[in-house]
């Protein structure tokens, strides 16, 4: 099972930019679709962001043109490049492997990290 470890986050201004990191456990890391997800206080978890093995990317309108998913496979590792934030891109940010469903939308698959808070104050 893939194990995560998420690193970046911080408090910045509106209109400041954050690189949040998620480093993946397991030989078998290139092969996995990944995902970035938030949660902010009272509200479900979302996913955010969404990089497959192939590199495709597709994001959630509320952060398209502002957020960028990379990988970067020689290090197991996910990036999730925050520009022109918002105060509503506060949350606890947190990255998992992904599958599709039979209804062709993405399940998480690993476990858990801690995440890392992310806060936005203007």
């Amino acid at each position: 099972q893939v194990q995560v470890v998420e690193s970046g986050g911080g408090s910045v201004q509106v209109g400041g930019s954050l690189r949040l990191s998620c480093v993946a456990s397991g030989k078998i890391f290139s092969i996995h679709d990944m995902g970035w997800y938030r949660q902010a206080p009272g509200k479900q978890r979302e996913l955010v962001a969404i990089i497959t093995s192939a590199s495709t990317t597709n994001y959630a309108d509320s952060v398209k043109g502002r957020f960028t998913i990379s990988r970067d496979n020689t290090k197991n590792t996910v990036y999730l490049q925050m520009n022109s934030l918002k105060s509503d891109d506060t949350a606890v940010y947190y990255c998992n492997a992904l599958m599709r469903n039979r209804y062709r939308d993405y399940d998480p698959i690993g476990s858990w990290g801690q995440g890392t808070q992310v806060t936005v104050s203007s």
